[in-house]
């Protein structure tokens, strides 16, 4: 067993090799009652008296009962699956009921749904949700947290004190998404609003560097966006993407631009204050929000 807090709520989960799913599980129902400011421990274990003590009880225990917290998916019974035919693990059962009540609106739950919690399912029961191209593969969450797992030579490591360093980084990772789908939420009305109000929407200028891709995705006439950069005092320009899941473009910068800086970017376009354009053909960068508007007129001819 491995307790977290010492009081009131027991949070249950199984023993021996922990999953992705188990953790984030693990994390939303901390972070949950810590909203709450109720106290709480993890506990770890396979004992069936254990587990009908438990106040939620998630990846075992053989029964999925929202009513009774109860958030197993192991189970021959089960089959509860999204719309989209991804059945549901853990995280996803425990998200489904207090997603919500975690992010604040159905919208930024169904965003936090979406870009963490079904993939890490998806994962969990076997679903491909991408096609491997090459002889590498792509290096997820999941191969994280499975990289944190004691190896066959280390068979003194503490299963469970690992397990609740790994929930600690998803609470990190689970919040930081949460606060990444609101400001997408909040970005999306004035991006909305900007790309309503401009004449030529083939450019979109933007007077802060809003998570826009979603929007503008669409609509089919923005190509460019200009913005200002975080921390910099620079503004850039980037290619919109035929789709914001690939590195495809609607239409790239002039291959003659591609990785060319400061002198050899002002000569060839004729901006005095131009300083990069990416070898990608996505994105260059000039001094001024003046200088990146003329890159973006420029790059549609």
């Amino acid at each position: 067993m491995a307790i977290m807090e010492t009081n009131n709520k027991k949070l249950i989960t199984h023993n021996g090799s922990f999953h992705t799913d188990d953790i984030f599980a693990a994390a939303a129902l901390s972070l949950m009652l810590e909203k709450k400011g109720d106290s709480f421990e993890i506990i770890r274990t396979h004992d069936p008296e254990a587990i009908e003590k438990g106040d939620y009880v998630f990846d075992v225990g053989g029964i999925y009962d929202e009513e009774k917290n109860r958030f197993d998916h192991h189970q021959k019974s089960f089959k509860e699956k999204r719309e989209n035919d991804i059945l549901y693990s853990s995280f996803g059962l425990v998200w489904k009921k207090y997603g919500l009540e975690l992010s604040g609106s159905e919208k930024i739950a169904k965003i936090v749904e979406e870009h963490l919690v079904a993939p890490v399912d998806a994962f969990d029961n076997g679903f491909d949700l991408v096609e491997n191209k090459y002889d590498i593969s792509p290096y997820l969450i999941q191969h994280f947290f499975l990289s944190m797992r004691p190896t066959w030579a280390e068979k003194e490591e503490d299963n469970d004190k690992t397990f609740l360093e790994c929930v600690k980084i998803s609470k990190e990772i689970l919040s930081r998404e949460i606060i990444h789908a609101r400001d997408s939420v909040l970005a999306e009305e004035k991006v909305l609003l900007i790309y309503q109000n401009t004449k030529d929407k083939r450019i979109i200028i933007l007077d802060e560097s809003y998570s826009y891709e979603d929007t503008l995705n669409n609509f089919s006439e923005p190509l460019f966006v200009v913005y200002p950069r975080v921390n910099d005092v620079s503004w850039g320009v980037k290619a919109v993407r035929k789709d914001p899941k690939t590195f495809k473009n609607r239409k790239d910068f002039p291959k003659s631009w591609a990785g060319l800086r400061d002198e050899e970017l002002q000569k060839i376009t004729g901006i005095s204050d131009a300083i990069f354009c990416h070898r990608g053909l996505f994105m260059a960068v000039a001094k001024t929000k003046e200088g990146a508007i003329k890159l973006a007129e420029l790059a549609l001819n």
